[in-house]
């Protein structure tokens, strides 16, 4: 008797949308957790505040959303967003400071944290500095092995995070303009930031997609995207967050946490 075919199960295609909150008091942060399946949260070192720290993982804890520590230099005048050149000591302590703030914050609200993303300047430079990224790597790994590391896609964070035994997610974003070299376009000059809507989302499908972005010279570069940053700061973040969480339900793309399973989606399909 023939063997009868069985059809194979593949699996459903996922990814996690991210958003750095406790940075302003607009009123946004409560509504973006409706969206995104991982908080990255600022722990007061570039914005924010011990207030607004327990405000964002209660609501995390409400929507279900994975939380995480978003550190950064200490640089509250310049947002986070100018480079320092820190003995690696400072910069292992300030982290687990930083990180230790909101594990505390999280654990009396009976949760805990999951991943750790490095904001601003700290991440960009990390992103091109093996030293720097094996450092940050270090402090986090001296917290919480498990605690997984949101890093650029390709650069030296997700190859710190492999060789110091932590667990990598490449993190791509919708609304910034590409290197060449996998690179973000650095912040202030042209191509560093997609204002139009449309460009951004299309940009976003193709990663995830497609494993590939369009660099500003033209060229495709190849990447991984575990996840996307939708950032919390823009004028239109909101606005956008939920364009690009129906169109992922549109398209049959599951929203979820990198430590979430399939049938553990934060947002299922709707049908």
């Amino acid at each position: 008797m023939p063997k009868k075919d069985i059809p194979k199960k593949h699996p459903q295609l996922s990814v996690d949308l991210n958003a750095d909150l406790g940075e302003q008091s607009d009123g946004s942060d409560e509504a973006l957790l409706a969206l995104v399946s991982s908080a990255n949260i600022a722990c007061g070192w570039h914005a924010g505040s011990a207030l607004m720290m327990q405000q964002c993982v209660a609501w995390a804890v409400d929507q279900g959303v994975a939380i995480g520590a978003h550190p950064s230099f200490p640089d509250r005048d310049n947002f986070g967003r100018t480079e320092m050149q820190l003995p690696p000591n400072e910069i292992y302590s300030g982290v687990q400071y930083q990180i230790g703030a909101l594990a505390a914050i999280a654990a009396a609200n009976g949760a805990q944290l999951a991943h750790v993303k490095p904001h601003g300047a700290l991440y960009n430079m990390a992103a091109r500095d093996a030293a720097l990224a094996d450092t940050i790597v270090a402090a986090i790994y001296d917290i919480d092995p498990t605690l997984t590391l949101f890093g650029l896609a390709g650069s030296e964070l997700i190859s710190a995070a492999q060789r110091g035994g932590l667990t990598a997610i490449e993190e791509v974003f919708a609304d910034r303009g590409y290197n060449p070299d996998g690179s973000l376009v650095k912040r202030g000059t042209p191509g560093a930031l997609i204002e139009d809507e449309e460009q951004a989302l299309a940009q976003t499908m193709h990663m995830i997609r497609e494993g590939k972005v369009h660099a500003i010279d033209g060229s495709w570069v190849p990447l991984k995207a575990d996840t996307v940053c939708l950032h919390g700061d823009g004028a239109h973040a909101l606005a956008f967050a939920r364009r690009i969480h129906a169109e992922l339900n549109q398209q049959g793309i599951a929203i979820r946490a990198p430590q979430m399973t399939d049938s553990d989606a934060l947002f299922p399909l709707l049908g």
